[in-house]
């Protein structure tokens, strides 16, 4: 088994502004799961999603934050729904 995967990560909204970009390709760690990348991603958007909850498709398919992910994955994060 490898020590790395790589994913996918697809960012809307409030998390594509507070990235900077629509999409990403990350290596995580083998048998990381949606929380796992739930805190590396507020991590690297610096505070500005500290307030902002949000759920996971993995693979088109909502998932909990339990869900590990793996190689190949297509990850959204998707963040409430803003109303207009």
């Amino acid at each position: 088994m490898a020590d790395k995967i790589s994913i996918h990560v697809k960012c809307f909204s409030h998390i594509k502004q507070a990235l900077g970009v629509d999409e990403l390709n990350l290596t995580v760690s083998a048998g990381s799961t949606c929380s796992d990348l739930e805190k590396e991603i507020r991590t690297m958007a610096q505070g500005k999603l500290d307030d902002i909850s949000f759920r996971f498709a993995v693979n088109l398919v909502y998932k909990p934050n339990d869900q590990v992910l793996e190689n190949g994955d297509e990850v959204a994060l998707i963040p409430p729904v803003q109303g207009g």
